[in-house]
């Protein structure tokens, strides 16, 4: 039996396949290091329609067809693919839906517009990623969050899935980043995080505010440890998560070699 610790990175980007932020490049970096270290890593992020299947040689993971994820009493299918990282010897599981990932334009329209649905598209990748990980049946350690699109995981993780045995010994990272949007999440967002009524108001509370920072906000609030994945994070962020009782906090360190991850990662899965 493997004794290795599972390290799973859940994004909204990573290099090479889609660059919104420097950190797309810091996850493609500490997933190598991690597998390098003999660690057991997967890696999960949407398959936007921005990110070229043939270049990167995705394909369709037949065994883990059939994954539905009901949201607002509706029903999403999800197709999963699945690509080797280049140069490493790990998986990167891609999350694919015709209508809400598969668009050529990723969060606004040809004009900058923001798409009304992105609330919808942010739950479908949420739960749809904890879904595919039950699929997968792998228990992971480590779970790292990365991206305010991955914000709701933690949550459902602690409340909704936290009589999963998958996720029974799992310990949750939350980077955050800098704010890359102005708009609301929309005006059926809390609705839908709810999914189904498996989260609560008292949990929703924290994302009164339906923007960037409050998606940051709950990542980190239910996270067991807390990262800063930029240089410039919301100040009153900065304020708050800084030193939070009981959690490990990482600070941004622009000089950083990923090391303090590594030993983050080992602290955690203690």
């Amino acid at each position: 039996m493997s004794t290795k610790k599972r390290i799973l990175f859940i994004a909204n980007e990573m290099s090479p396949y889609l660059e919104l932020t420097e950190f797309a490049e810091i996850v493609n970096k500490l997933a190598v290091l991690s597998n390098d270290n003999n660690m057991e890593v997967r890696c999960i992020m949407p398959r936007f329609g921005v990110i070229n299947e043939r270049r990167h040689r995705l394909h369709e993971v037949v065994r883990l067809s059939g994954i539905n994820v009901s949201i607002d009493n509706d029903d999403y299918p999800l197709v999963i693919k699945v690509a080797s990282l280049p140069n490493a010897r790990l998986q990167i599981y891609f999350l694919d839906n015709e209508d809400y990932f598969k668009r050529k334009n990723i969060f606004t329209d040809d004009k900058e517009k923001w798409f009304e649905d992105n609330g919808l598209r942010t739950v479908l990748f949420c739960k749809g990623a904890l879904e595919t990980v039950k699929k997968f049946g792998w228990p992971p350690d480590i779970i790292h969050c990365s991206g305010w699109m991955t914000g709701l995981i933690p949550m459902f993780i602690r409340v909704a899935y936290k009589k999963e045995p998958v996720f029974s010994n799992s310990k949750v990272i939350y980077t955050i980043g800098h704010n890359s949007f102005k708009e609301k999440m929309g005006a059926d967002f809390l609705k839908l995080a709810t999914i189904n009524d498996h989260i609560g108001k008292k949990e929703l509370d924290i994302l009164k505010d339906n923007n960037n920072t409050a998606m940051f906000r709950a990542g980190a609030t239910y996270a067991d440890a807390i990262t800063f994945g930029a240089e410039n994070v919301d100040k009153k962020l900065v304020e708050e998560f800084s030193k939070v009782k009981g959690k490990k906090v990482l600070k941004f360190n622009a000089e950083s070699d990923l090391t303090d991850y590594l030993q983050l990662y080992a602290d955690l899965s203690k």
